[in-house]
């Protein structure tokens, strides 16, 4: 909703006079602290002169927003630019990702993945409890998505050094790299490697770039005390640009899986 506001130009104070809600109401709606009613949707599709179509795909997405998500169930353990993000991914149907420097969550293993949580444990304040369920959550996510009857295509960059730096014992990396193989000759993953020994085509840190069927593009960023959406489209084709250019520079697919075991005998 924030996105068809900005399209026409409108500040959430003018939305606001025009609909005789208050600002707080319209604030609430687009940040999804509020969920709007049918009523709600038609005078604001009213006001952005939306056509009947994009009314009937509003309708729908509220109906669906209804239903309770896998992810719900770890609100009070994920942060909550995390949570969104899980429920937008859950509606994408392409899932583009650049990371330079830790395997991507959807391709961990379980040990990897505790472990890399603990390594953070500190800086995050997480108890015990805390470390056991991101972990729980991270194997479900999987499970959801990728294990899903119709998952989305998973496009993935990764720098070479994610398989090189350590993260538990040489068992939990070779374990790791073993299971990167695997899940790379699923028929909706397609992983390719960035060597070391090429160039570097964009200084850039991790992002996650998510393509859907009816609604605009995104694109998450994390960072140590927090994350954001990209939604203005035209920034958003430039992280497009960015991901072609890291694939085009990247290894082939066969490539980039010769380059795995290679790698996997340093932790045998």
């Amino acid at each position: 909703m924030r996105t068809l506001r900005e399209r026409r130009e409108l500040t959430g104070q003018q939305v606001a006079k025009a609909l005789r809600w208050s600002a707080s109401k319209v604030s609430r709606i687009e940040s999804s602290k509020t969920m709007p009613s049918p009523d709600d949707i038609e005078a604001l599709a009213e006001l952005f002169e939306l056509d009947d179509d994009k009314l009937d795909e509003l309708l729908a997405l509220l109906h669906d927003a209804d239903k309770r998500g896998w992810w719900e169930g770890y609100e009070d353990n994920l942060p909550q630019e995390f949570i969104t993000f899980l429920g937008l991914e859950a509606e994408a149907v392409e899932h583009r990702g650049w990371e330079p420097q830790v395997m991507p969550g959807l391709l961990q293993t379980e040990d990897y993945a505790r472990e890399t949580i603990v390594a953070t444990r500190g800086i995050a304040r997480l108890t015990q409890g805390g470390v056991r369920s991101r972990v729980e959550a991270r194997m479900d996510r999987q499970q959801q998505l990728l294990g899903s009857p119709e998952p989305p295509q998973l496009l993935m960059v990764l720098d070479e050094s994610v398989l090189t730096r350590r993260f538990g014992s040489d068992k939990v990396m070779r374990d790791q790299l073993e299971h990167l193989l695997e899940q790379s000759q699923l028929p909706h993953v397609n992983l390719q490697v960035l060597p070391l020994d090429g160039k570097h085509p964009v200084n850039t840190g991790a992002f996650v770039h998510l393509k859907f069927t009816d609604l605009d593009d995104a694109v998450y960023l994390e960072s140590l005390m927090g994350a954001r959406f990209v939604e203005d489209q035209e920034l958003i084709a430039v992280y497009e640009l960015a991901f072609e250019n890291l694939r085009t520079t990247a290894l082939s697919e066969e490539a980039s899986r010769n380059l795995i075991k290679l790698r996997l005998e340093m932790w045998r």
